[in-house]
């Protein structure tokens, strides 16, 4: 069942007259993986799996890296998600995701004057911008709809769409420049092309005022196609837009530059009617359909369900140990560490991404809330979070779904955003309608939050999609009937506008002298334990569900938001998947710190204490300013529900006492190899074993002090006035680093100009007017012809192209900075280039996989003008690439000449400050660290990670507490090369 939270990044775009995407989130909801070799206690085999579905490790292993190599390509961080299995029997009925789950949307921007879509006008065009039709994606949206495996198998197949990223990328470009042109942007209207094609797309564009279309007009690879299949096809990446007659030179000018196709394929009739014609056979397929009859409201839909009373038997932990318990729960995929989905997806992208998924010193994936900045300056933004409780369904579906938006409204909490009535949610809904008394749950779950629990708290639910169809039927090789039925699942998607992205929370703990720990428990006391992880991994569900209560959950959302007003909290962590004990062990592995804990006032059965999964949060204050936390909580009738329960130490150990009895003790990092063993066993299947094993035995390494930046270079006085030297910020089509790139070199003092490929073959540029050439990330081409190599190809084999850039890198008043994609392409060039004799090639990772890390690198003593003066530096940068492993043509030879000549700037460091080639401190395995270097004379510097993306101190995923200004140290860099052009 494939679902769009807030939009897809497709539909992002298509907002009013134009917008853009800014970062994404996900979700994956499977059947339990049974990973081989690593098969748990509750991951029991019901039955053959059906032959003809995926099976939850095969969805597991391929589907992130699909989803998370679109939005790499495309250019939109991914940097919120969650994943759950599930797999069960609840009243005889066998329940479990055979039917899986994807939830994909996120957050952008749209200017304020291109919110409304404008008035259509008899005679302005339809454009169709994108990708052209193909025989794929017929019946998509009705094959969702359907139960897994009632389908034949050949419709199954035709049904499925493909992707093409870098046509999303250049219709993304085009509208992007159309939107920069502000009140002249040509749109006047502006939809998505989706599940129906065209089919659906054209109608609801013209909804008003209707549209006479040329069939023959649409861009079409498959010719033998019939007219249902031409208009009613899938084919990606898409839009459909209105502009007036007059702007249609514009657009196309435009269109021109970004390489985007477009087609004029209809008129606004403003008859109210939709007419399709096909000159081909001189026919009319669609002739003066009222759009009414299509669009209109359809007649309300009537069924008649009844609630099934489930009979559900109590759980039984007797002899279930708080040792035992802990391994298991912290193996559960749903609260084990995800950084096997996080860390394949560019989270760095853009330069606007405040808070990502990793935390702390050791980069853990343990972030409750998502933050984006909305410009390059200012600390305004956006954020988003996700909650869910799809298993509590089973028991209390009205309860799952005010739990689901309870967990939401808890992440974003961490965030800087003031009243709660700024928060806006999105509501996913999955259920297997018809199934005896799913509609029912899903009625009275509807009913519950949008008539009753979200009034109270005073937030809205504006958008939501659903699918209905969640069940999977199969016969089994013997002839038996099969049926797994997914819970009622709802997932709530919440964002927020945010004050001050400097403010936002985190788990990690600090190691303030007399800092404690408490719980806000919004349980007060209950802790229920039904369809918790702990439930669950002992096979069972229960039949107490937790719950929550609006107005302590409003009053909690605002306490929260006072105390970070204040500066009163050193540390937040909601308490979801897992309970208390997870909570404090996620707080304790994002900063290696040992902690103290007493739950004595929490009183009852300590197995419950630890593992419910009531609301709340553990916060981290100052024990100086105790009485403020405590005057706040009082104000906000939250007193009864605060447990002061202990402190961080340097034991290293996670130790929980009640009472007198000390009931356990671990070592922090044994815990967090448990949790992270799903990863490893991910990674070691997926990837390459040797640098998963790598990644999972560091955890164990008692002497890692984390990441270890310094620098040795000051960051340079603001430069003011002219001059402004010029640089050209190079692109070409597949590229998506061009803004954070120009943002940086224009906080440096330069006159940042937007420059394509096509821009220097038609002669709109020429690089003789500028004295700095960047070329930026991205996927050139879609790396189709290796990383970098098209782009490059695209100037070595033309020759005015060739002659322009030759004579550009021999001109001794300029400089040359190639970076990730750039940083490939200026390498196929080493022979235009001056001195540039011994670069190496780039080849595929180490770890076989694309890598988004922050990673530590030491600027080294180089002739290159960028670094001068910041050698000796041990920086925090980003890293976002798939081939980044440097190989020169003589291993030993070339670079050992690279070294000893200056021309190596920059290798990976492990957390010690020693070069390495350790995954994942040296993410693609370079030999020495090597990730950059310069030409014999200086002026050209290529890198593989991104200094343009971490040139503020917010953009850092973890900076040292004393980092506290606006400008980086990665800002010298870019001062550097202002200071080569003016000197």
């Amino acid at each position: 069942a494939s679902t769009g939270v807030g939009g897809e990044i497709r539909d992002e775009g298509s907002t009013g007259t134009g917008a853009r995407s800014q970062a994404g989130l996900c979700a994956y909801f499977t059947s339990h993986l049974h990973i081989p070799g690593c098969i748990q206690p509750w991951e029991e085999e019901r039955s053959e799996f059906p032959a003809r579905l995926a099976t939850p490790l095969e969805i597991m292993t391929e589907a992130p890296i699909g989803a998370a190599a679109f939005g790499n390509e495309f250019g939109r961080p991914n940097i919120c998600g969650l994943f759950r299995s599930f797999e069960g029997v609840a009243d005889g009925r066998r329940r479990g995701y055979h039917k899986p789950i994807m939830v994909a949307g996120g957050v952008g921007l749209i200017d304020a004057g291109h919110v409304d879509k404008k008035e259509l006008r008899r005679g302005d065009y339809v454009i169709q911008l994108g990708g052209p039709a193909m025989l794929i994606g017929l019946g998509g949206g009705a094959a969702s709809s359907m139960d897994s495996g009632s389908n034949a198998e050949d419709l199954d197949f035709a049904s499925v769409q493909r992707d093409n990223p870098e046509m999303q990328r250049r219709c993304q470009d085009l509208i992007d420049r159309c939107i920069a042109l502000g009140r002249d942007n040509p749109i006047r209207s502006i939809h998505d092309v989706g599940a129906g094609g065209l089919s659906n797309a054209c109608p609801e564009l013209v909804e008003k005022s209707g549209a006479c279309f040329d069939l023959r007009a649409i861009h079409n690879d498959d010719p033998g196609m019939s007219p249902m299949q031409i208009w009613c096809n899938e084919a990606q990446e898409r839009y459909v837009l209105v502009i007036g007659r007059a702007d249609l030179r514009r657009l196309a000018a435009l269109a021109e530059r970004e390489r985007c196709l477009f087609a004029v394929i209809g008129e606004v009739s403003g008859d109210g009617k939709l007419t399709l014609r096909d000159p081909l056979g001189d026919a009319v397929p669609i002739d003066g359909l009222d759009l009414e009859i299509i669009l209109g409201k359809p007649p309300r839909m009537e069924r008649k369900v009844s609630r099934r009373g489930e009979k559900l038997a109590p759980l039984d932990l007797s002899g279930v140990s708080i040792p035992e318990a802990a391994a298991r729960v912290l193996r559960f995929p749903a609260v084990a560490a995800k950084t096997f989905l996080v860390t394949i997806a560019d989270r760095s992208v853009t330069g606007l991404v405040a808070r990502d998924q990793m935390v702390g010193p050791y980069q853990v994936p343990v972030a409750d809330v998502a933050v984006t900045a909305a410009s390059f300056k200012g600390y305004r933004g956006s954020a988003m979070a996700m909650g869910e409780r799809a298993p509590l369904a089973l028991i209390d579906s009205p309860a799952a779904g005010r739990m689901a938006v309870a967990e939401a409204i808890a992440n974003i909490a961490a965030a800087s955003i003031g009243p709660l009535g700024r928060v806006k949610l999105a509501a996913n809904w999955m259920c297997a309608c018809g199934e005896e008394g799913e509609d029912a749950r899903l009625f009275d779950t509807v009913r519950a939050l949008s008539m009753e629990f979200c009034p109270s708290l005073g937030v809205a639910i504006p958008v939501g999609k659903d699918s209905l169809s969640m069940r999977t039927l199969w016969r089994g090789r013997g002839g038996e009937s099969h049926k797994v039925t997914a819970p009622l699942s709802l997932v709530i998607s919440a964002f927020a506008p945010v004050l001050d992205i400097r403010r936002t929370l985190t788990p990690e703990l600090k190691k303030t002298p007399g800092a404690r720990l408490a719980l806000i428990d919004l349980g007060r006391g209950r802790n229920r334990l039904g369809a918790s992880a702990l439930a669950q991994v002992y096979g069972q569900l229960g039949d107490a569900a937790p719950d929550i209560d609006p107005g302590d959950l409003g009053r909690f959302f605002h306490a929260v938001q006072e105390m970070i007003e204040g500066e009163l909290l050193l540390a937040y962590h909601d308490r979801s998947d897992g309970g208390l004990f997870v909570t404090v062990a996620e707080m304790a592995f994002a900063s290696r710190s040992g902690l103290a804990l007493d739950i004595t006032s929490l009183g009852g059965d300590p197995l419950a204490v630890l593992f419910s999964e009531e609301s709340g949060a553990v916060i981290q204050y100052d024990g100086d300013r105790e009485a403020e936390v405590y005057g706040l909580l009082k104000k906000y009738k939250l007193l009864e529900a605060f447990h002061s329960i202990g402190q961080p130490d340097d034991s290293g150990q996670l130790q929980i006492h009640q009472g007198k009895n000390c009931i356990f003790r671990d070592s922090v990092a044994a815990l967090q190899q448990t949790w992270s063993e799903l990863t490893f066993r991910m990674q070691a299947h997926r990837d390459n074993p040797d640098c998963a094993r790598e990644e999972y035995e560091a955890i164990a390494d008692g002497a890692d002090p984390g990441l270890q930046f310094s620098a040795t270079g000051a960051v340079l006085p603001a430069s003011k006035g002219d001059p402004k030297p010029r640089a050209a910020i190079l692109r070409e089509q597949g590229i998506n680093g061009q803004v954070e790139m120009a943002a940086a070199f224009d906080a440096a003092g330069f006159d940042a100009v937007d420059v394509t490929m096509t821009d220097l073959q038609a002669g709109r540029a020429r690089l003789d007017d500028f004295q700095g050439l960047v070329a930026c990330g991205g996927f050139s081409y879609g790396d189709v012809l290796g990383a970098g190599a098209g782009w490059a190809r695209s100037i070595l084999f033309n020759q005015d192209m060739r002659s322009i850039f030759a004579a550009f890198f021999a001109r001794p008043d300029t400089f040359t900075l190639g970076v990730c994609n750039g940083c490939q392409m200026l390498s196929h060039l080493a022979e235009l280039i001056p001195g540039a004799e011994l670069w190496p090639s780039f080849l595929r990772n180490r770890s076989e996989q694309f890598e988004a890390r922050l990673a530590t690198v030491e600027i080294l003593e180089s002739r290159s003008i960028l670094f001068r003066g910041m050698a000796g530096s041990h920086l925090g940068i980003a890293c976002a690439h798939g081939e980044g492993r440097t190989a020169f043509a003589d291993p030993q030879q070339a670079m050992s000449r690279a070294m000893a000549e200056g021309q190596v700037c920059m290798r990976f460091v492990d957390n010690h400050g020693l070069p390495t080639e350790r995954y994942p401190f040296n993410p693609n395995g370079s030999p020495g660290g090597i990730t950059s270097l310069t030409s014999s004379d200086g002026r050209a510097t290529i890198m593989m990670p991104h200094p343009e993306r971490v040139f503020r101190n917010v953009q850092l995923s973890w900076k040292p507490g004393e980092w506290s200004g606006e400008d980086s140290p990665w800002l010298r860099l870019f001062q550097n090369a202002r200071a080569f052009c003016t000197d």
